[in-house]
C-alpha cells in the first residue's frame, strides 16, 4: 500500500498543488478578498446573488440532466463494446483501435464534427435531400440531443478500455470454469462477466459524469441559449463586460466543484463495495 502511494505521489502532487492554487484563487475572488474593481471587501453576497437568481437552478438540473443522459450512454455504448472485443479476434481488435483512437481526440473537434453531421445543414440533412424545416432539430434543440451525443461518443470509448482493461485479468479464466460446470452464455455474461465488470463501470461511469458536468465547450457549441448549463453560465459571466459580474461567475464555478466533488464523494463507497467479494 505504501509503496503505492509512494508511486503516484510524482503525478498527484503536482496535480494537487495546481488544482489547489487554481481553486484557492478562485474562492477568494469569489468572496472579494481578490476583486477585479474595487477594494477587498469579504463578502458572500456573490453566492447570495447566484443562489437567488432562477437561472442556477434551471442550470443545476440541466446540467445533471444532461450528464445523466450521456453517462447512461456512455456506459451502455461503452459496455457493448468492451464484450464485443472480447468476443471476437478481429473485430476486438478493430473495435479496440478505434476506442483508443477517439481518446485523444478534443472534446471541441468533436462537438465540431457533430454540429457539420447532424445540423439542419448538415452533411446528413443535404444527402437526406431535407427541406428547410424537415430535418430533425439535433444540434441546440430542445432536448440536447447532439450534446448528449457527443459526450456519449467521446466518453463511451473511454468506458470501454476501462472495461477490457478490467475483464483482461480473470474474465477468461473464471469464463471457461463456469462454461465447464454447464452455465450457459447468459448465465456467464450474469453471473461472471458484469460483476467483474462493475467495478470498472462504476469508476469510469463517475469520471465521466464528474467530466460532462464541468465542461463547457460542447454545450456551448452544440446546445441552445437558454437555458444554460452552469459551466456555460460561468463562462458567459465570466467574459462579460460587467467586471462587476466576476465574482459572480467564479461563485457559480465554485458551486460547480462542489457538486462534482459531492457526486465523486458518493460514487467512492459503491465503488469500495463493487470491489469486495462476494
Amino acid at each position: 500500500m505504501r509503496r503505492s502511494l509512494v508511486l503516484i505521489l510524482p503525478a498527484a502532487v503536482p496535480t494537487a498543488l495546481v488544482l489547489g492554487v487554481g481553486l484557492s484563487m478562485v474562492v477568494a475572488q469569489s468572496i472579494g478578498l481578490v476583486p477585479v474593481v474595487g477594494q477587498a471587501r469579504p463578502s458572500l453576497d456573490a453566492y447570495r446573488d447566484a443562489v437567488s437568481t432562477e437561472s442556477l437552478w434551471s442550470s443545476l438540473l440541466l446540467s445533471l440532466s444532461i450528464a445523466t443522459a450521456a453517462t447512461v450512454l456512455a456506459l451502455t455504448v461503452g459496455l457493448a463494446t468492451a464484450l464485443a472485443v472480447r468476443a471476437t479476434r478481429v473485430g476486438g481488435r478493430i473495435l479496440s483501435g478505434l476506442a483508443t483512437l477517439t481518446i485523444p481526440v478534443p472534446h471541441l473537434i468533436g462537438a465540431a464534427a457533430i454540429g457539420l453531421l447532424l445540423s439542419d445543414s448538415g452533411i446528413i440533412a443535404r444527402l437526406t435531400g431535407a427541406a428547410p424545416g424537415e430535418f430533425p432539430q439535433i444540434v441546440a434543440g430542445p432536448w440536447w440531443a447532439a450534446v448528449v451525443l457527443e459526450f456519449g461518443w467521446k466518453e463511451s470509448a473511454f468506458v470501454a478500455l476501462v472495461v477490457v482493461s478490467v475483464l483482461a485479468s480473470s474474465a477468461d479464466q473464471l469464463d471457461e470454469t463456469a462454461a465447464v460446470l454447464g452455465a450457459g452464455p447468459w448465465s456467464r455474461l450474469k453471473y461472471v462477466t458484469l460483476p467483474l465488470a462493475a467495478p470498472g463501470l462504476l469508476i469510469a461511469g463517475a469520471v465521466s459524469f464528474v467530466y460532462v458536468l464541468g465542461s463547457y465547450e460542447v454545450a456551448w457549441l452544440l446546445g441552445r441559449a437558454y437555458p444554460e448549463p452552469l459551466p456555460v453560465l460561468a463562462y458567459r459571466l465570466f467574459t462579460s463586460t460587467d467586471l462587476t459580474a466576476r465574482p459572480e461567475a467564479l461563485a457559480v464555478a465554485t458551486i460547480t466543484v462542489l457538486v462534482c466533488a459531492i457526486i465523486g464523494a458518493g460514487a467512492l463507497p459503491a465503488v469500495r463495495r463493487s470491489m469486495e467479494p462476494v
